[in-house]
C-alpha cells in the first residue's frame, strides 16, 4: 500500500510505500538510523560518505554528498529516497521531479536528533523500533551532567576549516553541559571562522575535528595553532586542546551515535570531575 506524505522542504506530498523495500540515502545520519531500527535489509544505496555502521559500507555507493549519476537511480528503482535539508536542499529538489524523494530538516538542537531519528524510522515503515529508539535516546540525554562553564572553540575540516552556530545541533550540545560557543550567537548553522576574533575570545577549551578518514588530527591542531598564533591562547596554554575521535565524523554527524558516543564525550571533557 502507497502513503502520500506530504513532505514540507519540498511543499508537496511524496508517494511512498508504507514499507519500503528499495530506500537509497544520500544521510549519513538517515544511513545508520534505518540499520538502527531493522531497516538495513531494505538499503539498497548511499551515499560515499554514510559510514555507519560498518554493514553500510557494503552497500553500494551510488554518489556522494550533493551528486548522482541518474542513471544509477533508475537501474536501481528506489521506492524511498532519504536527503536532508542545508547543502543538500537544492539536490533533493532536483532529484524529486524524477524520484520519490523526502528531504528531512537538519536538527537545530539536540532534541532535534531524537525526533530526526524518529521522522527517518516513521518514512521507513518502522515506527514501533523509532519510538523504541528515540526513548533510549532521550534517556541518554537525560542522564547526562552539566556544570561547566567554559568557553569552547569548535572547528571541525570539512573541505577547509568550519565553526558551527546558533542553528547547530553541536552549539546546542556544548549550552546542554553549561559551556558557550565562541560563535553560539552566529545566525547559522555552520560558517568560516575568524582567527583573529578567536585569538581575542581567548577560549577555555579548542575541540578540533579533522577531515573524515584522515590522520594525524593531532599533528594538524598543532599546525594550526602554530599558524595562527595560538600559542597564548589559555586553552593551549592549559592542554584543553581536544581531538575528537577519528577517522569518521563524531560531531559533526547527527546519527544516534551523536547521543551515544559524541555526547558522553563532551560531557568528560567539558564538565568538571564532582559535578
Amino acid at each position: 500500500m502507497v502513503a502520500r506524505l506530504f513532505n514540507e522542504v519540498l511543499g508537496a506530498e511524496v508517494d511512498i510505500p508504507e514499507s519500503p523495500l528499495r530506500i537509497v540515502s544520500f544521510s549519513p545520519a538517515a544511513t545508520e538510523t534505518l540499520f538502527e531500527v531493522g531497516a538495513g535489509q531494505n538499503v539498497i544505496g548511499v551515499s560515499a560518505f554514510c559510514a555507519r555502521p560498518k554493514e553500510a559500507q557494503t552497500k553500494r555507493k551510488v554518489g556522494s554528498y550533493s551528486t548522482v549519476r541518474e542513471e544509477v537511480l533508475s537501474e536501481l528503482k528506489p521506492d524511498l529516497i532519504l536527503t536532508v535539508t542545508g547543502y543538500q536542499r537544492d539536490f533533493a529538489v532536483k532529484l524529486s521531479k524524477k524520484f520519490p524523494v523526502y528531504p528531512l530538516e537538519l536538527p537545530l538542537t539536540v532534541a532535534g536528533i531524537v525526533d530526526f531519528v524518529e521522522k527517518v524510522s516513521f518514512v521507513a515503515g518502522r515506527e514501533d523500533e523509532g519510538r523504541k529508539l528515540a526513548r533510549g535516546l532521550m534517556k541518554r540525554i537525560g542522564g547526562m551532567k552539566s556544570g561547566g562553564s567554559k568557553v569552547v572553540y569548535v572547528e571541525a575540516d570539512l573541505g577547509g576549516p568550519v565553526t558551527f552556530g546558533a542553528f547547530s545541533y553541536i552549539t546546542d550540545a556544548i549550552g546542554l553541559f553549561g559551556s558557550s560557543s565562541v560563535y553560539e550567537r552566529a545566525k547559522s548553522e555552520w560558517l568560516e571562522p575568524d582567527f583573529q576574533a578567536v585569538k581575542e575570545t581567548d577560549p577555555d577549551i579548542i575541540l578540533y575535528e579533522a577531515k573524515m578518514y584522515s590522520e594525524g588530527g593531532e599533528g594538524a591542531l598543532q599546525k594550526i595553532v602554530e599558524s595562527r598564533g595560538w600559542e597564548g591562547l589559555k586553552a593551549v596554554r592549559a592542554g584543553n586542546c581536544f581531538v575528537t575521535p577519528g577517522p569518521l565524523d563524531f560531531l559533526a554527524h547527527h546519527g544516534p551515535s551523536f547521543v551515544r558516543e559524541a555526547l558522553p564525550w563532551l560531557e568528560e571533557k567539558l564538565v568538571p570531575e564532582g559535578k
